[in-house]
């Protein structure tokens, strides 16, 4: 991706994190993710029309109102509103961004299950097999073979081998290949798991909206503190009175009024 587009696609994973935070169910978010991006990669026009740099914001998210909506959760609706209302260098960018941000979803599910770890090996080794075995590479290579019976294929070869969320983004690449061989499209996947193995996640606790200006010099103190990439979750808590806190796996920094607060009342008691 091009320069705006990248800043697009970093907006819409600080989306993403948001989203992911609300919800109980990742794994959810990211099948309408990617139904979502099978409906723009079966349509240029529409493509086009959502990713319009001269069409105005509220008329493209108006439109995916008329056409996800009732078909996908709100949550995920409002995702892919402040995905069109980024500037996109191509209109095949935006759709690229939907599908790393399923793909990202259901990381995230195998993340909160402990394993992360797996997927990645699982992903990277079926790639290897396939690409070492004729047959294989035969059966996803054929253009007369549906998407759904490579996807059927994937998953009666991995069913039991390998974690569900494995199982779930090689059948969703073997479906979706999105004009790669499916070797390489599980190659991006595991790239992104890497991607994401080297980020670390910050909880935001606040009173409060944070500003986009404001997100972003907590992201990157918290970058330089951390020495790598910090992606931000924000919370919204009254209770906090005002403040932040945040918490990066079990190491936390509270700043928070509530907390103040607490500390002055333990000091007057003692």
């Amino acid at each position: 991706m091009q320069g705006p587009s990248r800043a697009a696609l970093a907006k819409g994973r600080d989306e993403l994190g948001q989203t992911l935070a609300a919800v109980l169910d990742p794994a959810g978010v990211g099948e309408e993710l990617f139904f979502v991006g099978q409906t723009l990669d079966g349509s240029a026009s529409l493509r086009r029309a959502l990713a319009d740099p001269s069409r105005e914001a509220p008329a493209k998210q108006e439109l995916v109102e008329r056409l996800f909506g009732g078909k996908t959760s709100d949550q995920v609706v409002e995702l892919v509103r402040a995905l069109v209302a980024q500037r996109w260098s191509v209109d095949r960018d935006l759709a690229d961004a939907v599908d790393q941000l399923g793909a990202e979803s259901l990381l995230v599910a195998a993340e909160q299950q402990g394993r992360a770890d797996q997927v990645e090996d699982d992903l990277f080794r079926f790639g290897r097999t396939v690409a070492g075995d004729a047959a294989l590479r035969d059966a996803y290579a054929d253009r007369q073979r549906s998407g759904a019976d490579k996807a059927a294929l994937t998953t009666r070869l991995l069913d039991g081998k390998a974690a569900p969320e494995s199982v779930r983004l090689a059948a969703h690449a073997a479906e979706s290949p999105r004009g790669r061989r499916f070797e390489k499209a599980l190659e991006g996947y595991v790239a992104i798991a890497a991607q994401r193995r080297e980020q670390l996640t910050a909880l935001v606790t606040a009173a409060v909206p944070l500003d986009d200006a404001h997100q972003q010099r907590l992201r990157q103190a918290l970058t330089e503190m951390y020495g790598k990439p910090v992606q931000v979750n924000v919370v919204l808590d009254p209770e906090v009175v005002g403040g932040i806190r945040v918490q990066i796996g079990d190491e936390v920094i509270d700043g928070t009024i509530a907390r103040r607060l607490d500390d002055a009342r333990r000091g007057l008691a003692g």
